[in-house]
């Protein structure tokens, strides 16, 4: 069965920009999703913030493999319910790839636990990422270096947890550097963070970059689902491995939930 990919665009920018609607005239989401279906193994579909519930209803989600994000303009509208939904499916296993301005989105922010904060630049400079880590799985089949004639510059620091692994660090003309391909598992999910994808440059019809992406959604998938992850379940005493008494006072009564 083909990984089944979900492509979430806050479709905005294309609607008040024409720079950007004449660079994504169906919309960055339908680019994205198109580069990702050139790999067989790869189901691509598309939502945007416009859509009820943003177009991750539970029972989307529930039949989503790896989530892509792409978001900028409007973090602030993407409802709480929607971000915890989405934090409990990758807790559970589903991958999820966030991309460029999706470092200050609310569903990585609430993955990572921190400000996720950077320094940037607007100049259209080139950027050229290096391969740091060649045996990753997301850096199959890449040349030691690949160059993005325009983007925008983000520098260090990054104010995100370690990562588990950099895939690929980032310089630009302007002399910064960034980590521009960080791996993450929360829960039985696999994270992977990818930084080029300024909204008015070509990126995401740049070869390269599609590459990355279909390399990046194949190692995100995780068959292995953990739907109970979230439970806290009281186990009885009489359901102990082995035989025990209960003693003193419980807060509890037997069988009933705690409190989260």
């Amino acid at each position: 069965m083909a990984i089944r990919t979900l492509v979430w665009g806050e479709n905005v920018h294309e609607h008040l920009n024409k720079v950007v609607h004449d660079t994504y005239p169906e919309g960055m989401h339908t680019q994205i999703a198109k580069l990702l279906s050139s790999d067989a193994n790869i189901s691509a579909s598309t939502a945007t913030l416009q859509e009820p519930e943003h177009g991750l209803t539970e029972a989307i989600l529930a039949e989503t493999d790896v989530l892509l994000w792409w978001g900028h303009r409007a973090h602030g509208d993407v409802a709480d319910e929607v971000v915890e939904r989405v934090a409990k499916r990758v807790w559970e296993g589903m991958g999820l790839i966030v991309l460029h301005s999706g470092h200050f989105s609310k569903i990585f922010k609430r993955l990572m636990g921190s400000p996720c904060a950077l320094s940037w630049r607007e100049a259209g400079e080139r950027e050229r990422l290096w391969v740091v880590n060649p045996g990753h799985p997301i850096a199959k089949g890449l040349p030691a270096h690949f160059e993005l004639e325009n983007e925008e510059m983000y520098g260090e620091p990054f104010s995100v947890p370690e990562p588990l692994e950099t895939v690929f660090v980032s310089w630009f003309q302007g002399g910064e550097i960034f980590r521009s391909g960080l791996t993450y598992r929360r829960g039985a999910g696999n994270v992977f963070y990818f930084r080029p994808g300024h909204e008015t440059y070509p990126t995401y019809h740049d070869d390269t970059v599609g590459k990355v992406l279909r390399n990046a959604v194949n190692w995100a998938y995780n068959p292995n689902n953990y739907p109970d992850i979230t439970e806290a379940p009281n186990v009885p005493v009489d359901k102990a491995l082995e035989p025990i008494v209960a003693r003193g006072q419980g807060l509890h009564s037997a069988g009933e939930e705690g409190f989260k």
